[in-house]
């Protein structure tokens, strides 16, 4: 399967017209978060009705700059994946959204306990994980990245990142982890056997690729996973 990866749009509903090509050569979209514009959280629902007019297949979370109860208006369009499990071309997709607390200054910041809570739909799933816990066909979307990687590094070096969600991503092994957040950490990377992606910001022109596929014995690997700019 193929799939355009894209977070942090921030209100700019001009760039993914831009993209329209990648939306008719992809078999999904997954989108990390962030809808609205910092501080403009009425930019949002543009952005969600260009997004859902561009592809029929969207999974989806909201971002620390969304508010919250805007998960009602992505569940309405049927794009939501957050505290969720869902299943598509034999492929599961879950996620978590919103990003850790920091200023308070954005709607959506959350305790780690919280954000790692909207993956307890994994654990208590009463299929999908081999003996170990190990989940091979599923991909997570999370809004804040999880620590320790290339995806959530600040400039002087920091990784901010959540100590929980990494925990989450080293015990079920999925396949892909789609993250956003800290635009400067537009990044591919691994975590074990799982590959990590930041796409970076759309809004800042920013956005990856990613492809799976099944193999003959019936487990699925990445066999492309690109970072890509406007």
């Amino acid at each position: 399967m193929k799939f355009l990866v894209l977070s942090d749009i921030h209100g700019d509903v001009d760039a993914l017209d831009k993209l329209d090509e990648k939306f008719k050569a992809a078999d999904a979209v997954l989108f990390g978060g962030d809808f609205a514009k910092f501080e403009h959280t009425e930019t949002a629902l543009p952005v969600l009705e260009k997004l859902c007019s561009k592809h029929e297949t969207i999974f989806s979370v909201l971002g620390n700059c969304d508010e919250p109860d805007f998960i009602e208006k992505i569940e309405e369009k049927d794009i939501s994946v957050e505290g969720s499990l869902l299943y598509h071309e034999g492929l599961a997709f879950a996620g978590s959204g919103g990003g850790s607390k920091f200023t308070g200054t954005t709607p959506y910041e959350r305790t780690e306990e919280e954000l790692v809570a909207d993956f307890d739909v994994v654990e208590n799933a009463a299929e999908g994980a081999d003996e170990q816990g190990h989940w091979n066909n599923l991909i997570l979307i999370m809004h804040n990245p999880p620590k320790d990687t290339k995806c959530d590094m600040i400039p002087n070096g920091m990784h901010v990142g959540s100590e929980k969600l990494r925990a989450f991503i080293e015990k079920t092994c999925p396949l892909a982890v789609i993250t956003g957040h800290i635009h400067e950490s537009a990044a591919i990377d691994q975590i074990g056997e799982t590959r990590v992606i930041n796409p970076g910001s759309l809004a800042e022109g920013k956005y990856a690729w990613l492809e799976v596929e099944k193999k003959a014995d019936g487990l699925w690997s990445v066999t492309k996973a690109e970072l890509c700019s406007l």
